[in-house]
C-alpha cells in the first residue's frame, strides 16, 4: 500500500472512529399545529436553524397547514405528539374520535393533565377518564398522522399525558410496537439534556446552551426539547395562567435554534446533529 492510500485509509479510520464517540444530540421542536406562528417558526428552525425533529400534534387547530408545510419541505424529522389536553385559554382543540370521559362540558381536551390550582377540577387525572377512551383517541391520532404523513419516525407526548397511569404507559407502548415506530426517549438510551443557567431571554437561553454543549460526553446520545414560536399578534393571544410570556418566550427559543453563535459552537465542540430516524439506521 502506497503511503498515500495508507494516510487515507487513516483518515477515514479515523473520521469513523469519531463518528462514533462524538456526542449525538437531537434538538426537537415541539407542538406543530398550536398557531400559525408556531408553525412557521417550527419550519423556520428546520430549514434555517439546527433543530433536527419536529413534533406535530394531530388534533390542534393548525393541523392541516402544518401537514402541507411538513410535505413540502422532505427530509424532515417527524414525531407524533400524542395530545389529550387542550392548555391554552384562547384557542382550543377537541379529540379526533368520540371519548366523552376525555373532554369537557364544550367537548374541548381538559386543559391541564394533572391537578392545577389555577384550573380547579379541568384535568384529565381529576375526572372520570376511561382507559377506553384513551386508547380510541390515541389510536385515532396515530392512524390519521401516519395517513398524513407516512414517514413519521416516532411517538412524543404532550404535556405527558401517556404518563397519565401505568395502564396508558403500556398502551403507549403496545402501540409503537402495533405500528413499528418507536417511543422518543426508548431508542439509544437517550439523555435529556436542559439549559445550564437562565434562560428567561433569548440571550439567556443561547448562553446557557452552549453551556449545555460543554457538558455533553463523548458516545452519548442526547435529547434537548423546546418550542418555537414568533412573538407577533397571534402568539400574543396565546396563554394560559402561570404562562403568560408564551409569544416572547418562543421567540427566544426561535432565536436560539436559528442562532449563528449556536452554530458555530456545535461546529467547534464536534457534536453530531441527529434525528430520531438516524438512531433506527
Amino acid at each position: 500500500m502506497s503511503k498515500v492510500y495508507h494516510t487515507i485509509a487513516i483518515l477515514l479510520f479515523s473520521c469513523a472512529v469519531f463518528a462514533q464517540n462524538a456526542p449525538r444530540l437531537i434538538v426537537r421542536g415541539d407542538d406543530m399545529g398550536y398557531a400559525h406562528s408556531g408553525n412557521l417558526a417550527l419550519l423556520k428552525c428546520f430549514k434555517e436553524g439546527f433543530q433536527t425533529s419536529i413534533e406535530i400534534i394531530v388534533p390542534s387547530p393548525w393541523f392541516p397547514e402544518a401537514v402541507q408545510m411538513l410535505k413540502d419541505n422532505p427530509g424532515a424529522d417527524i414525531g407524533i405528539h400524542l395530545a389529550l389536553t387542550s392548555e391554552w385559554d384562547n384557542v382550543k382543540w377537541r379529540p379526533v374520535s368520540n371519548c366523552p370521559s376525555l373532554v369537557d362540558e364544550d367537548g374541548y381536551f381538559f386543559p391541564m393533565v394533572r391537578a392545577n390550582k389555577n384550573y380547579p377540577k379541568r384535568a384529565i387525572l381529576e375526572n372520570n377518564w376511561k382507559i377506553q377512551d384513551v386508547e380510541k383517541e390515541l389510536r385515532a391520532q396515530i392512524e390519521l398522522a401516519l395517513k398524513k404523513l407516512p414517514t413519521i419516525s416516532h411517538i412524543s407526548s404532550h404535556m405527558g399525558c401517556t404518563g397519565i397511569s401505568e395502564e396508558v404507559r403500556a398502551l403507549t407502548k403496545r402501540f409503537a410496537k402495533e405500528y413499528k415506530i418507536p417511543i422518543d426517549a426508548e431508542p439509544a438510551g437517550l439523555t435529556y439534556a436542559g439549559y445550564e443557567g437562565p434562560h428567561k431571554t433569548s440571550e439567556e437561553k443561547i448562553s446557557s446552551f452552549i453551556k449545555m454543549l460543554d457538558k455533553l460526553q463523548p458516545g452519548k446520545t442526547y435529547l434537548f426539547v423546546d418550542h418555537p414560536g414568533l412573538d407577533d399578534a397571534e402568539l400574543q393571544a396565546i396563554h394560559h395562567i402561570g404562562y403568560e410570556d408564551v409569544a416572547k418566550d418562543r421567540q427566544g427559543v426561535t432565536d436560539l435554534f436559528t442562532s449563528p453563535k449556536v452554530k458555530a459552537a456545535i461546529k467547534e465542540k464536534k457534536i453530531a446533529l441527529i434525528g430520531y430516524k438516524d438512531l433506527a439506521e
